[in-house]
């Protein structure tokens, strides 16, 4: 499918890729990771053809269709569904031609290639996309023009996800996502009948969705079959055996040196001593993988404080007077809480947070908080408040006015910004340095209650893992909302549940919520048919998209059950030929011929039951993910 040889290229001098060499094959789901700044994203683009190698192929095999995210999210007058439908251009094509078409023939063909490529079902498909990345029917109706950026980037991403292409590539696909539109897209991409690379620091996502791991580090490229965590496993064995084989190889090195040292003078053993010269320089260098080490994030621990911190009494909340988004609440918050909030999108999880923060007032009802509290929030959109021509340093002279050069310096290097990225511009910075410096500014107070939505969007998987690690080490409380299911279940202790105006404690866990999500997916025909409404974002076209996907499969089944018994029919026909006593004096020419003919249908029986099988299987399989999805 994808062949990548002897590649090398450099950005701005430094080596991001050199002699690296890897072949991806038909169907893999490949999981793409390396360090923030290995050249993941450039990688992408010479896949792309956007940019071109130094040196070496980056080819996809011939005929094969790449798809990948657009940079431009869709912004006009069309419906969602109408954006969706205009990726697939040959069916676009199609349709243009049969409304000026008058050929009947030409027509008739045309209509055959429609068929050929489902165009029957596009719409309902297109609309199972959708509603599986969030947008209800309503929204589907509107305008992309209608929603924010960050809601018309699911729209191609369902665009993308229709097109179906050979290869898709998507780079940071669940940044966009809420943690139920990350596991609607995980079924997706395990269902999904082609390739697919993407690159991605959810370690869950990657766990659950790759067939293999690509690997960046050190300019070389490695592929690993297999999940994430099975990568690391495999790795920290290679690099714990290649740092016992270089131990032993630099003992037998110093031991060798030793006597070179020794008797290198000595007439007598000057030949000794030379050939051991020749030794030492014939044992192979090992060089283990190399260990990054992450700055670790921390966050000042605050005084202790008497429960409740928050309180909530019959409190509505949102934007507009006698529009709540949330309603009567009441709830608390107490000094020690780690508290995850789910939810699906637009059903009020960042009206909740900012409440609490302070950033929009009550519409009615109470909100009772301590009255020495600090809280600290963070939102993606916060970042783009840091000052782009200031310095991590200018960043922590603003918060500590009255502390010397030396102690804002070493301010910075806790916050991971040493002497080296300590002065840099913000703007010049990754998004993962911004979300660092930002994560680092709002814990500089020993705030009470730490608020994080979405903080790690821009993080890599290490970066992640400290972010973890700081939480469980910091004494306060936490708000978390995130669509990486792998930092909630390190970080959270009670799932609050944002559904239908309401806000409600959880019992469960994690995969108690990923149950309860496949449980509303499956009773949606219910629903649809006059039971209670779902609360949350499901398929509204999944029973015809489940039509789509399961009848040609069940048509296949059925065509090579019916070509086994056509051959067996044959078979029977052959064996009462063959079972007369007098074919074999009268004609054994014909006996011979006749028996022949058997053994050659016997061949064609077992292909054709194998054929049967497999199709069986296939059906049988996707069967069992619609069942689930």
């Amino acid at each position: 499918m994808l062949q990548i040889k002897e590649l090398t290229y450099r950005v701005e001098g430094r080596l991001l890729f050199e002699q690296a060499s890897v072949s991806l094959a038909d169907g893999w789901k490949v999981g793409f990771v390396g360090r923030n700044g290995a050249g993941k994203s450039t990688l992408l683009r010479l896949i792309k053809g956007e940019i071109g190698p130094e040196s070496g192929v980056v080819s996809l095999r011939s005929g094969r269709r790449l798809g990948a995210l657009e940079q431009e999210a869709p912004s006009g007058p069309e419906s969602l569904v109408e954006v969706v439908l205009s990726h697939d251009a040959e069916r676009e094509s199609l349709l243009a031609r049969a409304e000026a078409e008058t050929d009947p023939i030409a027509l008739a063909e045309i209509h055959t290639r429609l068929s050929d490529i489902d165009a029957h079902s596009a719409e309902a498909r297109a609309a199972g996309i959708l509603a599986g990345l969030g947008f209800s029917a309503a929204d589907q109706a509107r305008p992309s023009s209608d929603f924010s950026g960050g809601w018309r980037m699911r729209v191609a991403l369902a665009g993308l996800l229709f097109a179906a292409p050979d290869l898709l590539l998507l780079d940071e696909p669940t940044n966009y996502l809420d943690i139920e539109g990350a596991m609607w897209l995980e079924t997706f991409l395990r269902r999904y009948p082609y390739s697919a690379l993407f690159v991605s620091h959810d370690r869950d996502f990657l766990n659950r969705c790759s067939t293999h791991i690509l690997a960046l580090d050190d300019a070389k490229l490695s592929v690993h079959t297999g999940g994430y965590d099975a990568y690391v496993r495999r790795r920290s064995e290679a690099r714990a055996q290649a740092l016992a084989s270089k131990s032993r190889l630099d003992a037998q090195r110093r031991h060798m040196q030793a006597f070179v040292d020794r008797f290198r003078a000595k007439a007598s053993k000057a030949k000794q001593a030379q050939s051991r010269l020749k030794a030492i320089a014939r044992l192979a260098d090992v060089s283990p993988p190399t260990e990054f080490g992450v700055a670790p994030f921390e966050f000042k621990n605050p005084e202790p404080m008497a429960p409740p911190i928050i309180r909530f009494e019959d409190a509505d909340l949102g934007y507009s007077p006698g529009r709540p988004v949330l309603r009567q609440l009441a709830l608390r918050i107490d000094d020690d809480d780690r508290i995850v909030v789910l939810g699906a999108n637009g059903q009020g999880k960042s009206t909740l947070v900012k409440s609490i923060a302070g950033r929009i007032p009550l519409l009615g009802g109470n909100l009772f908080k301590h009255k020495k509290l600090r809280i600290a929030f963070f939102a993606q959109h916060q970042m783009d408040e840091l000052m782009a021509s200031a310095s991590p340093l200018d960043h922590v002279r603003e918060r500590r006015a009255t502390a010397t050069e030396a102690q804002v310096r070493s301010i910075a290097a806790q916050l991971g910004f040493g002497s080296e990225k300590a002065d840099a511009k913000v703007a010049n910075m990754s998004g993962g340095e911004k979300a660092r410096l930002l994560l680092g500014l709002i814990g500089l107070d020993a705030p009470h209650l730490l608020i994080l939505d979405e903080p790690t969007n821009h993080l890599d998987i290490d970066s992640r893992e400290a972010l973890a690690d700081a939480l469980n080490d910091y004494s306060g409380a936490v708000m978390l909302i995130t669509h990486d299911a792998h930092l909630a279940e390190l970080v959270g202790e009670r799932l609050w549940l944002v559904d239908s105006g309401k806000v409600h404690s959880f019992d469960g866990d994690l995969d108690d919520y990923r149950k309860l999500i496949l449980q509303i997916r499956k009773s949606e025909k219910s629903a649809r048919s006059g039971g209670n409404p779902t609360p949350f974002p499901v398929a509204r076209a999944a029973e015809a998209r489940g039509r789509d996907v399961l009848g040609p499969l069940k048509n296949r089944v059925d065509q090579k059950e019916s070509r086994v018994n056509e051959l067996n029919a044959v078979l029977k026909r052959l064996d009462a030929a063959l079972a007369d006593s007098e074919l074999y004096t009268k004609d054994i020419a014909r006996a011979t011929k006749l028996q022949r003919e058997r053994a050659a249908l016997i061949r064609a029986i077992d292909d054709a039951e194998t054929a049967w099988l497999a199709a069986l299987d296939a059906y049988e399989t996707e069967r069992v993910n619609y069942n689930e999805a």
